[in-house]
Formats: C-alpha cells, sequence, structure tokens
C-alpha cells in the first residue's frame, strides 16, 4: 500500500537512488542441477530469462529473482563464512550498490530491459541442505526480490540497473 500523494513518506520513497551494476548472472537449466554462470542473457517478457527451468508464467511474479551482493557479504557473515557463492542462493541475478528493497512498487531497468518488483524472495529449506544448520535463518531478510519482465532484452555483466520512473 501507497502512503497518500505528496505526504513525507511518499517523497522519500521516490527519492533518487544511486544506479546499482548486474555483477553475476546464473541460469538453473534444470531442478537442482549446478548452475550456469554465463556473461549475458536475454530477458523475455511475461517469461523470464531464456535458458533457465524457471520461466514463469505471463502473469506470474516469480520470472527472475535478484539479490544484492551486500547480500551475499552479509549472509557469508551471518554463517562465520569468508563468503558465499551467487550459485549457492540460486538466484539469476546479482546486483551490487542498491538496496533492492527500494524498487518496491517499481519499475526498473537493467540495461534495455524493463522489469517490475514483484515481491521478495524468500529463502527455502533448501538452504539448510546448502549451508547446514542455521542457513535457513542465515537467509532470511536477505534473500532478495523477485520481478516481471515488462520488456525484454539481452543484459550483459556490467549493465546499470536505474529506475524507470
Amino acid at each position: 500500500m501507497r502512503p497518500p500523494e505528496g505526504s513525507l513518506l511518499a517523497r522519500l520513497l521516490d527519492a533518487p537512488m544511486r544506479p546499482g551494476r548486474l555483477v553475476w548472472i546464473g541460469l538453473r537449466p534444470e531442478r537442482r542441477a549446478p548452475m550456469l554462470t554465463v556473461e549475458q542473457a536475454l530477458l523475455e517478457p511475461g517469461r523470464g530469462l531464456i535458458g533457465d527451468r524457471w520461466r514463469g508464467s505471463a502473469t506470474g511474479a516469480r520470472q527472475v529473482t535478484l539479490i544484492a551482493a551486500e547480500h551475499l557479504a552479509a549472509i557469508a557473515s551471518f554463517l562465520g563464512r569468508e563468503s558465499v557463492p551467487p550459485e549457492a542462493l540460486r538466484r539469476n541475478l546479482v546486483i551490487q550498490g542498491v538496496n533492492l528493497l527500494a524498487l518496491k512498487g517499481r519499475r526498473f531497468r537493467i540495461g534495455a530491459a524493463l522489469l517490475e518488483h514483484s515481491g521478495e524472495c524468500h529463502p527455502c529449506s533448501r538452504m539448510e541442505e546448502t549451508f547446514g544448520a542455521g542457513g535457513y535463518n542465515a537467509v532470511r531478510g536477505q534473500g532478495g526480490i523477485t520481478a516481471r519482465v515488462i520488456e525484454g532484452a539481452a543484459i550483459r555483466i556490467g549493465d546499470l540497473l536505474t529506475p524507470a520512473d
């Protein structure tokens, strides 16, 4: 629910954001298969990433998953590890330099592609399998977001993420 138009909170939520940068792209070719790390990928409107097994429906909320690089560092810290590789969380895109929750209710661009925030990406029970006891709780609140693809395009490592509005 949006705050009233013109309110202080509405102005803060709509305040400018620094752009983020796409630093990793991963595809899940099939269930439980190892992630494929790629330098570029194609986003298809209403479906998601070409080559990813989780190609959502045209009205589905989970067409693409994004996580902040900074959250990978936080998860590693919560687990007492030096680092956590992005493929361990099985998200599609790792973005650096932007708080992805600031995109709530907004459309944004990665390169020429237009996406729309559609929800938070919560951890699943597989995090215990991946990280051991406490894995689920280490990812809580750090799992990233889901998005719908509105306008497709090729995306590449180094592309900027910018709000579209």
